[in-house]
Order: structure tokens, then C-alpha cells, then sequence
């Protein structure tokens, strides 16, 4: 299987995009594999 390759840029897209959706931050944090502090200061 290939890997796809995506930016930086992409994947905090894809997470602002899902916390708008209303998931829990804690729970996208743990998917996305970075800290709720991480998460909080991307949102902003």
C-alpha cells in the first residue's frame, strides 16, 4: 500500500474542519496524535 502524502497545511485543515463538526478536542487530539495544548493553539 502507498502512502499518501499530504501538508502540514492539510492535515490542520482536516482538524479545524472536524472540531467545527463539533468532535470532542480530546478525541481528535488523540487521533491526530498531538497534545490538547497543540490542538487549542492550531484552533486558534
Amino acid at each position: 500500500m502507498l502512502w499518501k502524502e499530504c501538508s502540514q497545511m492539510d492535515e490542520l485543515l482536516k482538524f479545524v474542519a472536524r472540531v467545527l463538526d463539533g468532535e470532542k478536542m480530546a478525541v481528535l487530539c488523540r487521533d491526530f496524535g498531538i497534545s490538547r495544548k497543540t490542538g487549542y493553539k492550531s484552533l486558534k
